[in-house]
């Protein structure tokens, strides 16, 4: 037998690329979603810009709300187009990281709040009213079996000196031989 027969094959998988490449997609899925607001943004500040225009046009704002109005519409509208360039995007997806993380920071306080309010309103009062049943269970059981040997202390405190001493027939028998 030669060794020049047998062949061996190496598949080599890289599994950390498909999540990179998920990773990839949900980010330029989020630019685009970016870009797609931006240019809502964008068109909605130069329509308010129009509006605005139209409205002092009619006479509805005075030259001086006329003018801050248009003034609040244009920042609108070049916020919206900043957000459709790369630096827009970068900054837009960084301000979505930190709310997130500001989301999730709040979620798990609320979290383990309202868990230590259940374990303290809910669990915790039911463990109180759990102890408190079971004393009272054992302290009338305790009280009970208290009164019960009383009685029999005064049962025998009134029984005379001579009817103590009664033993039945035949028991002096068994004492004596012992028990069998």
């Amino acid at each position: 037998m030669s060794f020049r027969e047998i062949a061996v094959t190496i598949r080599a998988v890289n599994r950390a690329s498909h999540e990179f490449t998920r990773i990839q997609n949900d980010a330029e899925a989020l630019s685009v979603r970016i870009k797609s607001l931006g240019a809502a943004i964008a068109g909605l500040g130069a329509t308010e810009t129009a509006i605005g225009h139209i409205a002092h046009q009619f006479g509805l704002l005075n030259d001086q709300q006329a003018r801050v109005f248009n003034s609040a519409m244009m920042v609108v509208t070049v916020l919206g187009m900043f957000m459709r360039t790369s630096w827009g995007v970068a900054v837009a997806q960084k301000v979505y990281a930190a709310a997130c993380w500001i989301a999730t920071a709040a979620q798990n306080s609320l979290n383990i709040s309202y868990a230590t309010w259940l374990a303290l309103t809910g669990v915790g009062i039911a463990v109180i009213i759990g102890a408190a049943a079971a004393m009272w269970y054992f302290a009338s059981q305790m009280n009970a079996a208290t009164a019960s040997v009383q009685s029999f202390n005064e049962a025998v405190a009134e029984m005379p000196e001579r009817g103590r001493s009664i033993r039945r027939a035949g028991e002096e028998e068994l004492y004596r031989r012992g028990v069998e």
